[in-house]
């Protein structure tokens, strides 16, 4: 991917705002180091109300269609990359005579569906391109590099709508990223991505009540438990921040050295010094 190439690319997305578009840089960026030419879309719906691109490429891209208001649904174009990705929520390529109509049979299209931090479908990002010499491969390293970016912009934007949660992975099905968990700071689950619904078997109806992390991830344990590790832990950090000291830790803790000796002895923890 170096020297300008003609036909240039595109890169659309239906949904980029804020920090999340930072998400999309590593991409932008090797696009224009390498002399690819590009267009950056987003909106509500399947259709494009902002774009960035080099200046020189805009009647190009304008006599392709993809350009500001340009609509590529389903409805309005038949298949295509962007309108049959959001229509079928799947990742995928349309290449060439693939198309519905023939005006767009000279694009090779590979779409990622975008998730909001609810689960929802929320975007498509899609890179095209009608370079007649693209190989097999090189579609699917587009499709790799398509697939990574969307995922990166709904953890940003996971991570933004919880702003002072913690954050687990979950397990990963189908080699498709575990996804997120957000556990606020009783350990209790306040949200998760897509691909960690689909891996838990979480639903809208089982976030709105309470569930311990633990209990979610497949963990075992009982009330009594949780308090024993809860206490635990909380001499542990006392250890930590006093260097070993257990007088210091002891203060900190707001309890006498004895009280905390035999809180030593009873999860049987050992100073470090």
């Amino acid at each position: 991917m170096t020297g300008a190439l003609s036909p240039p690319l595109h890169l659309a997305t239906t949904f980029v705002h804020g920090p999340a578009g930072e998400c999309l840089e590593w991409v932008t960026l090797a696009l224009v180091e390498s002399g690819l030419p590009f267009v950056v879309t987003h909106g509500a719906e399947p259709v494009g109300n902002e774009h960035w691109a080099r200046w020189h490429d805009d009647e190009t891209f304008k006599a392709w269609g993809l350009w500001t208001a340009t609509v590529w649904s389903e409805e309005c174009e038949g298949t295509n990359g962007i309108g049959t990705c959001l229509a079928e929520q799947r990742a995928l390529t349309v290449h060439r005579d693939q198309h519905f109509y023939a005006r767009n049979t000279l694009l090779s299209c590979t779409s990622a569906p975008i998730y909001d931090h609810e689960g929802r479908l929320a975007a498509a990002l899609d890179v095209s391109s009608c370079r007649a010499d693209l190989t097999e491969g090189f579609v699917n390293l587009i499709a790799v590099a398509v697939g990574d970016a969307a995922r990166r912009i709904e953890m940003e934007n996971f991570r933004l709508a919880f702003p002072n949660a913690r954050f687990l992975f979950a397990p990963d099905i189908n080699r498709g990223g575990g996804g997120l968990i957000a556990v606020d700071a009783d350990d209790l689950v306040i949200g998760a991505t897509r691909s960690a619904r689909l891996a838990l078997g979480v639903t809208r109806d089982f976030l709105k009540k309470p569930l311990p992390a633990a209990d979610l991830l497949g963990g075992t344990s009982s009330p009594a438990r949780d308090l024993d590790q809860a206490e635990r832990a909380a001499v542990q950090r006392a250890l930590a921040r006093s260097d070993g000291n257990v007088s210091a830790a002891a203060d900190a803790l707001g309890i006498s050295r004895a009280t905390l000796h035999r809180k030593l002895r009873r999860f049987d923890l050992h100073r470090a010094h």
